[in-house]
Formats: C-alpha cells, sequence, structure tokens
C-alpha cells in the first residue's frame, strides 16, 4: 500500500488554483490574497462576501473561504478558533508525529491488549480497516513500518534502498488481518507489533469536521481544504459553483489538466509525481503497495477521487493509487465512484474516466 499519497491540487502544499473569480489562489499568494478579501468584505452592504481563514495544522495547513455577510463579520474570531480547536483535536487523537496522540498509544501499547479508543478515532481506523479489506491489503492501514521504512514517515532517513532483511523484518509488523475491531465497545486490538498510520485518511476526516462545524453555525457556503483535501457546501456568492483545478503530473511545472465544478461534494487527488527520492537512477515513490512492500511501479501518474465525505474520496483516492489504473477503474465503475486518472503514456498522460465521472461532469 502505499504510503500517504501527495494530494496535489494547485491548493495546500503545493497552492491551490481557484477559478470562477477571474483570479488565481497560490500558495504564496494566498495571505495577502484573503486580506484583500477581508478589507473588501467590510463595505457597507449586507450581501455575502468572501472571507478566507488559514492556519497550521497536522503538518501542512488549513484554507477555508466562507461566505458570510458582513453583518455576521463579527463571528469571524470565533469560527477561526472554533476550526483550530477541531483539528488540534484530530491531531491529538491521530498523528504519527505526536508521540502523545491517541493513535500514537496504541501504537506503543501491548499486543494482545483490547484498548478502548475515542469515538473519532475509532471511527477512522474502521473506515481504515473497511478499505484495507476492499482493496486486499494494496492499501493497507498497518503500513506505517513500511513507510517508515522507505523514509516517507515521521521516522526520515537518507534516501536508501532497503535490503531485503530489513523489508522482511518490516514485513512482521504489516497486515490488517492482524488488527481486530469491537464496534460496540469502541475498543480495538492487535494480535502482534502493529503500527497503524491514518495519514492517508485523517487530513479528509478534518475537512468534514470543519464543514461540520461550519453548517452547524449556519454557514450556506464554504470551501474547506486540509492539505490538499477538499470539501465544498453550498454557491458562491455571485451563485456559481466553487471550481477547482486538477493539476497536470509533471514533476517540474505547475499546469492544469482539468477544471472541475463541486457541487456539494469532496474531492481528493493522489499521485507519485512530488514526493519520491531517486537512487542510481531509479526514481522510488512515496505510495508503497503493501503486498509487495516496495513503492508502485505501474503507469498511474494520479488519481482524483469525488464522494460525499472527505475521509472517504481521501482513502479511496489512496487505495486506488496503490491498486493501479485497471483494478481501480474496474473498482470504481463496479461500485459507482467518480474517478479521474491520468496514466503514463510515454512522454503523455492519458485521460481515463468512471461511467460516474463521465455522468457528473462529461466533456467538462
Amino acid at each position: 500500500m502505499i504510503l500517504k499519497s501527495q494530494k496535489k491540487l494547485l491548493f495546500g502544499l503545493i497552492g491551490l488554483l481557484l477559478l470562477g473569480g477571474g483570479f488565481y489562489v497560490l500558495q504564496g499568494d494566498f495571505e495577502g490574497l484573503f486580506s484583500d478579501f477581508k478589507t473588501h468584505s467590510l463595505q457597507q452592504t449586507n450581501k455575502p462576501q468572501v472571507y478566507g481563514l488559514s492556519g497550521p495544522t497536522m503538518g501542512t495547513r488549513y484554507n477555508i473561504k466562507l461566505a458570510l455577510s458582513p453583518s455576521r463579520s463579527k463571528e469571524i474570531d470565533a469560527l477561526s478558533q472554533g476550526i483550530a480547536k477541531a483539528l488540534l483535536g484530530v491531531e491529538q487523537r491521530m498523528s504519527t508525529y505526536r508521540d502523545n496522540s491517541e493513535l500514537s498509544q496504541f501504537n506503543v501499547s501491548s499486543p494482545g491488549d483490547w484498548v478502548l479508543v475515542s469515538d473519532p478515532l475509532f471511527r477512522v481506523i474502521s473506515a481504515a480497516q473497511d478499505l484495507s479489506k476492499r482493496s486486499a491489503g494494496a492499501f493497507d492501514v498497518t503500513v506505517g513500518p513500511l513507510v517508515n521504512l522507505w523514509g516517507f514517515g515521521p521516522e526520515h532517513k537518507l534516501d536508501e534502498v532497503p535490503t531485503d532483511d530489513e523489508l522482511s523484518k518490516a514485513f512482521q509488523r504489516v497486515g490488517y488481518e492482524k488488527l481486530l475491531l469491537d464496534t460496540a465497545r469502541k475498543r480495538i486490538k492487535k494480535k502482534g507489533d502493529l503500527y497503524l498510520d491514518l495519514s492517508a485518511i485523517a487530513k479528509g476526516y478534518g475537512v468534514d469536521k470543519i464543514v461540520q462545524l461550519l453548517r452547524s453555525n449556519d454557514i450556506e457556503s464554504a470551501l474547506v481544504e486540509v492539505g490538499g483535501e477538499i470539501r465544498a457546501f453550498g454557491l458562491k456568492p455571485d451563485g456559481k459553483d466553487w471550481r477547482i483545478a486538477i493539476e497536470s503530473p509533471i514533476s517540474n511545472l505547475r499546469a492544469v489538466q482539468k477544471i472541475i465544478a463541486l457541487k456539494d461534494s469532496a474531492l481528493a487527488t493522489s499521485g507519485d509525481y512530488r514526493n519520491y527520492f531517486e537512487k542510481d537512477s531509479v526514481r522510488y515513490s512515496h505510495t508503497i503497495d503493501s503486498r509487495t512492500g516496495r513503492p508502485i511501479t505501474h503507469k498511474l501518474a494520479s488519481v482524483t477521487v469525488l464522494h460525499e465525505s472527505c475521509m472517504l474520496a481521501d482513502g479511496l483516492a489512496t487505495m486506488f493509487m496503490a491498486m493501479g489504473p485497471d483494478a481501480a477503474m474496474n473498482y470504481a465503475n463496479n461500485h459507482n465512484i467518480a474517478i479521474f486518472m491520468l496514466v503514463k503514456r510515454g512522454d503523455t498522460f492519458a485521460e481515463l474516466s468512471s461511467k460516474e465521472f463521465e455522468t457528473l461532469f462529461g466533456d467538462s
């Protein structure tokens, strides 16, 4: 499986391209642009304006655009504090970069013992375990030791190819079948020295939590992004959909491959073209197939998934990236999932869409 597949849109880690107002939002310009939005929105009108909120979280940043009438602008500070608190809660439960997180504490717990966990952590682990089963282990919630071995996890190391002996030892700590879940009592148990890694799904869950918070505060329109995972609801003040540009998977360039409108849905993109290392002229992707313990070698360069849940869009994108283009497309068509793939064909990329994606977007 996978390592945390890099979610690359022109938003988040590499910046976001939003079209609709005739402007580009790139990472370096984000703060200044949102400052302009705030100033503009203080004009004497109660017509909804676009406000921006941004901050650090989960080793990346969150970026939010929300439509709000100027008469409610005094609520922005409280919303910002609520968002930061919600995302901190996700980190404290699910981060492998925090030694004291709930997940990290489970990872160092003794095998064979049932461990009661919080409802949010149990929900995300359950979703990740379900994806592990669906993909027959191409996606594996226990892949952490392999991720770390190849140098893409919190245990950073020099770019080196592991030896067969190192791979064999890491494999002993991998296997979703060794993870047991007790749904009734919200507890989990590992049969062996397992190490869970939720990096392929936790950011999407964080996006869903923010959307839930905004809606509970009567926000009717927003675009929420955490580390490249995106969810939109409602219409912009101009009555148009939020529009997102999917990036072309070219390592040294930023170019738009396709533009789509998000209609009350989430979007996540996984790819192998940003996070990798090279050794002896061989390129090693950060996406690990947990069945082999090695980086993927197929021709799928990126896959974009649309789903009502950002948590599942996030996890499915990672799962499909591990599975490869043929298996991913078959699965998407059999389960009515909207996906858009870019597959390497020589020096170019072929665009492939699932039936559900074509139904939603056609030739857009």
